[in-house]
């Protein structure tokens, strides 16, 4: 058996960043109040990490690649008749993993345009009409509890049954990079996924938390002031 660099350094940052997001997002949403402006934040930050992801599962080193693990109904028959064989995502966790960004980007799209009708207004809340910002709140809601927080449980059910069960430790991997394999496969460590990748998808995120803040929609024109006679 020997080491090989599987999963570069972008691509564990933007995951353990994503994961403590996410956490944040919770906490912040469940206290609500003063803490949702923060939470705001947090979801522009949520913004850039998917952003950057998505760009680098195109351009991106192997592993990282979309292409490289996309669960296809071949591969998953593959995995479950014990014939699939390979090193990044398996297709069962592949499918997990596209399942957990579509959610994520999901809760994100629904926080932009929110509202609590009070004092919370999601930053591109104007670019809808005020009914359904009602109604996308309400998915926001429904979103986190029943679909993002589920597939959540099931992500990290999934990983303490490889270890405890099957003997195979996803953790470890995404933390250092390296994953042991076989003498046979010592030549397929990760490739590409160079600087000039990593500041395209880097100025891809940028431009997405620029678009998410609203910054650039135009603001009302000041209130027309009203001179008092001086009698």
């Amino acid at each position: 058996m020997q080491k090989i660099k599987v999963w570069d350094i972008p691509t564990r940052l933007c995951h353990w960043l994503l994961v403590l997001a996410v956490a944040l997002l919770f906490a912040t949403g469940i206290e609500g109040g003063g803490w949702m402006e923060c939470h705001a934040r947090l979801g522009l930050v949520v913004v850039g990490l998917l952003a950057f992801r998505l760009a680098w599962g195109v351009i991106g080193s192997t592993y990282a690649r979309f292409t490289q693990f996309f669960p296809t109904p071949a591969a998953i028959r593959a995995y479950l008749q014990g014939n699939w064989r390979g090193l990044g995502h398996n297709p069962l966790g592949a499918f997990s993993v596209f399942a957990l960004l579509l959610l994520t980007l999901a809760q994100t799209l629904t926080g932009l345009v929110a509202n609590d009708e009070i004092s919370f207004y999601g930053p591109l809340y104007k670019l809808v009409d005020s009914s359904l910002s009602i109604k996308l709140t309400g998915l926001h809601h429904e979103l986190a509890w029943y679909g993002l927080a589920v597939f959540v449980g099931l992500h990290v059910a999934s990983i303490v049954f490889y270890k405890l069960v099957k003997k195979n430790d996803l953790v470890t991997p995404m933390l250092t990079g390296k994953k042991e394999v076989a003498e046979s496969d010592k030549d397929k460590a990760y490739k590409g996924g160079g600087i000039i990748a990593f500041l395209v998808a880097l100025a891809f995120a940028l431009l997405a938390v620029w678009g998410a803040s609203g910054e650039w929609i135009p603001k009302p024109p000041p209130p027309a002031v009203i001179e008092t006679p001086s009698w």
